[in-house]
This record gives structure tokens, C-alpha cells and sequence, in this order.
């Protein structure tokens, strides 16, 4: 008797804990958490560019650096395509990631199907997360479906396979063919099975069509609990059909607005808040500097918030409401070039410049629950909220402060709010300090600081 009443003392206090908002363990005991999986609510994601990433442009020459990103704080490897690539109409040399000829097959640039689950059982022996990029709007311009099932594609008037957009290396996919989407579905779910992946980066999402999503992500996260599933594209639509995130293009592209001097920090506040009236609650939004289409084709972020400005958006992404972060392959280092999309273009990690950086984000995120995801956001006054961007991320008695100043000048002013209390510590200096009402403040040009309770 005494043991019930103990265990229900014990799920009683769960019970206040969670409507208290510190929720954050014991939501994870559970699998998930604002029907996500717990795992990526205080997680981060970093894009994996195979063919670059060494000079053997391996699985197993990447695998060399898994301690090195384990300890900068990765937690999610996300793989660009790791399928063979279309010769027919070829782009380049090497030709894109993105035109698939076997959605079953491992790209023999990069090993054997036994080097990637290899790869795969690695990263996971280090406590890493693996995605895949996946391409279901259109496969290569030879992919064996062409021959095998020609019905699988969308035709010009003239009978012929169409290519999208200037995409002149593909061929659109037909989404009104219920065999294809089965076929899609079955297909994606092979890498689910037999290399025990943990989620889908999905190419262009909002190609195929929401009837085929519905039914494709359902089956995916019945294949394995906890299975992760990411949209590149922004479309509130993509978070009905039971994507867990999607891109923030709106907020990215403000972002160079701000840091090119275009707009002020406000700014930031007109494209966040129509997220807010647009998007699902629990909708979860993919937050960045760069990403390959960015770094190859835009030339981010060496050149989209160069130099000092890099870093403030850097923080931003890291702790700001609904996000999950990315980190693109050399942003660490950082490598200040347009990598090629369709050559051999080898990245060096030789300095790590902003390694320390990162991995001051990656661990506070990790640590503190006010970074969830889901946790609660609060913009706090400055009296200068067109140069400073500030405000407070809280879950329970948990709390993260940020203060940003989106400027080339030098800022000095105070946070009236009664959320600056207590004894907090800024996390670059390691110095703690006691936070107030109308504590003053002094960042430099593009500076930023962190406080964490």
C-alpha cells in the first residue's frame, strides 16, 4: 500500500512539474514532446557534404571526424544525397547530389552500402543522430524508372519526361500515380529498416503532393518511433501533413537584410510574428547562416553577413523560439568560399576559428531546457529595439537571456524588464552576474551576449 501511494505521489508531482513547463525530462522519458521527438527539442542538426568534407570524399574519411564534431557539440549529422548520380544530362563533372538514379544504392564515390551502415553505427556508438537527404520530387534523367515505369512521370504534350525549373539533369515525378507513391514510400522506408536511420531531410517538399506526405510520414514514424522528419521549405501546410519542421526562408532572408544594412533589428520581429499566425503551435522551424544552396549559389555567409556580422546571427539562430540550428559543413573552420556543387571542391579544417563559438551554443542548448524548442519566448525593451535584438527564453526555473546589437557601432543601453532578476552567467566570459531592472549593458559592433540561469 505504501508502495502505491508513493508512486502515485510520484506521478502526481510529474503531473505539476509538467503543467509548471519543466517538462523537458520527463517529456523525454516519453518519446516526445509537443508531438516531436524529444530528442531534437534541445538538439541541433550539422549538413554533411560528403564529396567535400575530405580529400577522399568518403564515409569512411568523414568518419575521422566524428570526435571532433562530438566534441564541438553536434548532435544531428544530417548527409546530403548519398544515392548514385544520373550520367545523362550531367551538370559538371561529378554532376548534382540531386539527381538520383537508384534511390537504393550508395553513391560508389563514397564507399558501399556496408561502409555507410558502418558510418551509421558509428555516429550512433557516439551518440549521434543520423538523417538522410532525400529527393522525391523528381529523380535523374536516367533513373531506371524511365524505362520501367514511365507512367511514374509527368509528360509534355509531346509524350517526353519534363525537367523543372532549369533542374535540366532531372525529371519530374508524377504524384497522381498512386504506384509511384507507394513505391516512394516503400523506398525511403528500405533506409529505415535496413541502415536504421533516424530521419529524412526532404528535397523541394512541396513538390510531391499533400495526399502522398500524409500517408508517407505516417508510415515512416510507424517504421521506427522517434523518426524525425524535416521539410525544405517553409509552407504551413508541410506541418498539417506531420512534417516536424521546416525551413525559416523568411527569417534567413531578413537576417541578410539586417546584417547588409538594409533594415534594422526590428525587422526581425514582421517575419517571426507572421510564423507565429501562420504556422501550427508545435510547428518547429530549421534556423541558419548558411546551408549548401546558400554557401554554392549566394555565397553564405562569408559574404551574406561577413566578418563580425556573422556571429550575432549565429546566436540568434541557436536560441531563438521554435528553432532547431544547422551548421553547415566548414562553417566551423569557417571556409570563406563558395564550395562547387558540381566538381570536387575539397573544404580544409585547419584553425576551427569558430569552433568555440559553436560549441559554447551547442552545449548551452543542450543543458538548459529554456532553449527547447518549445519553451517560452519574451522580447524584452531596450528603449533601441531597431539596434538591439533582445530577449528571454524560459522553461520552469529555467531562463536564457540574449542580447544582440545588429549594428557596425558600438551599443550602450539597459533591459527594463522584471524578467532580468537573479544571479546569471554569461556564457563567452564565464562571468556571472546579478540581473536587474534596468541593468546597463555595453556591446560592441555585432557583439552579443548570453546569460544563462
Amino acid at each position: 500500500m505504501r508502495k502505491a501511494y508513493l508512486l502515485l505521489l510520484f506521478v502526481m508531482a510529474a503531473f505539476v512539474s509538467c503543467k509548471n513547463g519543466a517538462n523537458t525530462q520527463i517529456a523525454a522519458d516519453t518519446g516526445y514532446i509537443d508531438g516531436h521527438p524529444a530528442w531534437i527539442m534541445q538538439g541541433n542538426i550539422y549538413e554533411v557534404n560528403i564529396r567535400q568534407y575530405t580529400p577522399e570524399g568518403t564515409f569512411a574519411a568523414f568518419a575521422k571526424h566524428l570526435d571532433r564534431l562530438q566534441k564541438m557539440g553536434v548532435q544531428t549529422l544530417w548527409f546530403m544525397p548519398i544515392n548514385p548520380i544520373s550520367k545523362t544530362d550531367r551538370k559538371g563533372t561529378l554532376g548534382s547530389y540531386y539527381a538520383v538514379s537508384d534511390y537504393t544504392a550508395v553513391n560508389p564515390e563514397y564507399g558501399t552500402m556496408e561502409d555507410w551502415k558502418t558510418l551509421v553505427k558509428q555516429a550512433h556508438e557516439k551518440g549521434f543522430k543520423v538523417m538522410m537527404d532525400w529527393v522525391p520530387n523528381h529523380t535523374g534523367a536516367d533513373h531506371y524508372w524511365l524505362q520501367k515505369h514511365p507512367d511514374f512521370y509527368v509528360k509534355d504534350s509531346k509524350g517526353q519526361p519534363v525537367s523543372q525549373f532549369d533542374w535540366t539533369d532531372t525529371r519530374k515525378l508524377n504524384f497522381a500515380n498512386a504506384e509511384l507513391r507507394d513505391s516512394m514510400i516503400q523506398q525511403m522506408k528500405y533506409w529505415i529498416t535496413e541502415t536504421g536511420i533516424d530521419g529524412f531531410r526532404c528535397d523541394y517538399a512541396v513538390g510531391p503532393s499533400r495526399d502522398f506526405w500524409t500517408s508517407c510520414v505516417r508510415d515512416l514514424k510507424a517504421a521506427k518511433k522517434e523518426f524525425f522528419m524535416l521539410a525544405e521549405a517553409d509552407s504551413a501546410w508541410l506541418h498539417e501533413v506531420g512534417f516536424d519542421a521546416t525551413y525559416s526562408w523568411p527569417e534567413f532572408n531578413m537576417m541578410k537584410l539586417i546584417a547588409a544594412g538594409k533594415r534594422n533589428a526590428s525587422a526581425m520581429d514582421s517575419v517571426i510574428n507572421k510564423s507565429d499566425t501562420t504556422l501550427a503551435k508545435n510547428a518547429i522551424r530549421l534556423y541558419f547562416t548558411s546551408n549548401h544552396d546558400e554557401n554554392s549559389w549566394n555565397k553564405a555567409d562569408f559574404e551574406t553577413m561577413p566578418g563580425l556580422s556573422h556571429a550575432p546571427f549565429a546566436v540568434l539562430t541557436q536560441t531563438l523560439k521554435r528553432s532547431v540550428p544547422l551548421i553547415y559543413s566548414g562553417q566551423e573552420e569557417p571556409v570563406l568560399r563558395a564550395i562547387s556543387f558540381f566538381e570536387k571542391d575539397t573544404m580544409h579544417f585547419e584553425k576551427l576559428q569558430r569552433a568555440g563559438l559553436y560549441q559554447k551554443l551547442l552545449n548551452l542548448r543542450k543543458q538548459n531546457p529554456a532553449l527547447s524548442a518549445h519553451a517560452s519566448f519574451a522580447r524584452l525593451t531596450t528603449g533601441m529595439e531597431d539596434k538591439i535584438y533582445a530577449y528571454a527564453r524560459e522553461a520552469g526555473t529555467h531562463k536564457v537571456v540574449v542580447l544582440l546589437n545588429f549594428t557596425n557601432t558600438a551599443q550602450d543601453f539597459s533591459v527594463k524588464d522584471g524578467l532580468l532578476t537573479g544571479e546569471a552567467t554569461e556564457i563567452f566570459s564565464g562571468k556571472k552576474e546579478k540581473m536587474e531592472p534596468g541593468k546597463p549593458f555595453s556591446l560592441p559592433a555585432w557583439g552579443y551576449q548570453v546569460y544563462s540561469y
